[in-house]
């Protein structure tokens, strides 16, 4: 059986460089290899209600920015199904079946949940939609039988989850559901992208990101403003490169051609490295080859975009038939949970005979 592939996005803003490296751009290549049975691609908007129940407007703005996101970084509804979360009902309700087979307590030691309630300062008052997001997300990926999920770094607990949920139920009522597993992206540096501040982690809620949409003037302003080595006073003071977010974001985005064509001074990052540790390189040049650099890779995408833009009700319309195909799987789907659960009494033929003879 070849692979099912499923992954997505909460719409509560533009999609910015961590979730490129992070799981786009393996999704791209994922796509164009055409190993794989079917390919989904979610927009989960019924979770980001979770944390914006207060703020419905702020989902319905962003689904198309995501969209968009989608389509600019190379994504084909011709190749992979589109579909939006909420307007699939079996996705609410494999999740109220699967939420019996989930403890409070694991759900709160579910290390993604705890890092986000904490980000959020929901310690004190937790909605419960938030705390089961873990449930949801397992219904979403095992609705589709999809095993393959690439996902960045900070999701694979949520995977693990979704795996022991698949455990829990084909235990219980048999042989279900397919266990998913996690896909990160090859090099280790691009599966959490720090933030320009020097973050953690590239955050839409933190303001530390540089989105795919960005226009050239944004880039150049957030670039000129990213956290370096704050010892790095004057050109001549030797530098620090480690935790320095110019080389970290060079780390992951910049190629031996680049140095060809944008700073020919240098054979490679090496030796660029190499220049800053010893002194005598200022963190301007740096961050002006950075831009260059991300220029050449966002371009592309940015001018995608533009194209779409001109559209948008083409892109509601790739939307809206990805959704529709994906709810027929879906239906089909909960059809066997139901069987295999043993509450599909209407088309349970041999209930009904079997109780007809009881009353005999």
């Amino acid at each position: 059986m070849k692979d099912i592939i499923l992954t997505g996005d909460r719409p509560t803003g533009r999609l910015h460089l961590g979730h490129y490296v992070g799981s786009l751009k393996n999704r791209v290549k994922m796509q164009n290899e055409a190993s794989y049975e079917k390919m989904y691609v979610m927009i989960a908007d019924s979770q980001a209600l979770t944390d914006n129940f207060d703020n419905p407007g702020k989902i319905r703005e962003n689904l198309v920015e995501v969209a968009l996101d989608y389509l600019s970084v190379g994504l084909d509804p011709n190749k992979v199904t589109f579909f939006v979360q909420s307007q699939i009902p079996e996705l609410t309700e494999l999740t109220f079946y699967f939420l019996n087979l989930v403890t409070l307590s694991r759900l709160e030691r579910n290390p993604t949940v705890k890092s986000e309630i904490k980000l959020r300062n929901f310690e004190n008052s937790l909605p419960a939609g938030f705390l089961i997001y873990p449930v949801s997300q397992a219904a979403d990926i095992l609705l589709f039988d999809a095993n393959i999920i690439p996902v960045g770094e900070d999701q694979e607990p949520m995977i693990e989850q979704a795996r022991e949920i698949a455990r829990s139920f084909n235990n219980i009522y048999g042989k279900t559901f397919v266990e998913p597993k996690a896909v990160l992206p090859e090099a280790k540096i691009a599966r959490r992208m720090p933030g320009i501040d020097g973050g953690a982690k590239m955050s839409k809620s933190l303001g530390n990101a540089i989105y795919l949409a960005d226009d050239k003037k944004t880039i150049k302003k957030k670039v000129m403003s990213m956290y370096t080595d704050p010892n790095h006073i004057n050109i001549d003071d030797p530098g620090k490169v480690e935790g320095n977010i110019v080389f970290t974001y060079l780390d992951v985005f910049s190629k031996p051609e680049h140095f060809e064509k944008f700073l020919p001074d240098y054979e490679n990052l090496d030796a660029l490295k190499d220049h800053y540790r010893k002194g005598g390189l200022g963190d301007v040049k740096c961050k002006k080859f950075l831009i260059k650099v991300l220029e050449e890779e966002l371009e592309p995408i940015r001018q995608r975009r533009m194209e779409y833009e001109k559209d948008l009700s083409k892109v509601f319309k790739i939307l809206e038939e990805g959704t529709a195909k994906a709810r027929k799987v879906g239906e089909e789907k909960v059809s066997q949970v139901k069987k295999a659960m043993g509450i599909n009494y209407f088309e349970d033929t041999d209930l009904i005979k079997s109780l007809e003879e009881k009353y005999k």
